[in-house]
């Protein structure tokens, strides 16, 4: 195996389980990265981002750097 692609298509190949996994935690990333993106292409530092969802600011670093998963009704709130 040489890249990390390689890797994570022979894991899933092998345990079904941890295949789930790895597909659930790429899903989640992808929404966080978009959640990201979003936020710099609006010019929002993650304070103001923060303030505009009633959040505190240190729960939207800690989504961002994936450190925590938010529920659904966070997400939400954020889009």
């Amino acid at each position: 195996m040489k890249t990390w692609n390689d890797y994570k298509e022979h894991v899933k190949a092998v345990d079904s389980v941890i295949a789930k996994d790895m597909e659930e935690t790429e899903e989640i990333a992808a929404i966080v990265t978009a959640m990201v993106e979003q936020r710099n292409t609006l010019g929002l530092n993650q304070r103001d981002l923060a303030a505009m969802c009633g959040i505190p600011q240190s729960s939207v670093a800690r989504i961002e750097s994936c450190k925590t998963t938010p529920n659904l009704g966070t997400l939400l709130n954020i889009f």
